[in-house]
């Protein structure tokens, strides 16, 4: 009983010291406005903390080099019109269903690689990401990566340097968005590439990068502890399939765009979808289930 006492006692003594050094991280940062106040809540200091070890000088560095990015990247502002024809083939996209934990699930297929513009790879990215945190459930800040290698090789891998682009803006800006990544049955001809890779991963992202092999029994449960095998797609593991209509996602982006613009106080248009095809109208949504990229 007394262990249990002085247990609990700990905990909450060590989230009243979380609390004061966020509050004194946003005293440190000074007055905020305009999208600044709006991307800076509390849980987004703390993830910024917990990425720095809980050290406010460098996580307020950390910060203010976020919000020079955002200033200038605007990844809020991109629109899925602009970035559609790098999902046609469906190398990334976000999951219609969430991991055990109500995180947000991007879909990653490398081998489906349908575009050579590293500019315009990242700028998908980073839209699918911003996407993928406006879709959290309420009160979940992370999101689960599950990436398939079906298809992968050295003619469609991505340059190095795109990948550490991608690792720079993921690590930089997005902190603590990442809870896990699945890379599933990666080729031996891959760990060429990620031997050089992994020397871009801080310590606490490389900690959440696990490779998952179909006939290693135990990465198999530590995926399944993850995600439910009745979700998780065939490709996975799982007893889903996955199907992507390029016309029918574009269709819920361009919805979320709807939200995007709703959240960040932004006049929104009506915009074409670029698939290629038929133009599509954006829809007037509900409230965000949580605040997108904060």
């Amino acid at each position: 009983m007394f262990r249990r006492k002085h247990s609990q006692n700990h905990q909450e003594n060590g989230l009243a010291e979380q609390e004061a050094k966020v509050s004194e991280f946003r005293a440190a940062l000074g007055p905020l406005s305009g999208r600044s106040l709006k991307y800076c809540t509390d849980a987004c200091l703390r993830r910024y903390l917990i990425a720095r070890n809980w050290n406010v000088d460098k996580a307020k560095k950390m910060l203010e080099e976020t919000l020079k990015w955002r200033a200038t990247y605007k990844p809020e502002e991109i629109r899925w019109h602009e970035v559609a024809h790098e999902g046609e083939t469906g190398k990334v996209s976000r999951a219609d269903f969430h991991d055990r934990s109500g995180r947000t699930v991007l879909i990653m297929r490398p081998g489906m690689q349908n575009t050579t513009c590293a500019e315009d790879n990242i700028r998908h990215l980073v839209y699918l990401i911003e996407n993928g945190i406006l879709n959290l459930s309420e009160g979940q800040e992370q999101m689960s990566w599950l990436i398939d290698f079906t298809g992968w090789g050295l003619s469609v891998k991505v340059p190095i340097k795109t990948a550490r682009e991608c690792i720079n803006i993921l690590q930089n800006h997005y902190p603590e968005r990442l809870a896990v990544a699945f890379l599933y049955n990666p080729p031996r001809i891959f760990e060429a590439f990620w031997k050089i890779v992994k020397y871009f991963l801080d310590p606490m992202t490389f900690q959440k990068v696990k490779f998952v092999y179909p006939n290693k029994e135990d990465s198999m449960e530590l995926m399944k502890s993850f995600f439910d095998v009745d979700n998780l797609p065939r490709e996975f593991g799982g007893k889903a399939s996955l199907k992507y209509d390029h016309d029918e996602f574009s269709r819920l982006m361009a919805q979320d765009d709807g939200k995007t613009a709703k959240f960040w106080g932004l006049d929104e248009k009506p915009s074409h979808i670029a698939n290629g095809h038929s133009p599509a109208q954006v829809a007037p949504e509900p409230t965000p289930l949580a605040p997108p990229a904060s």
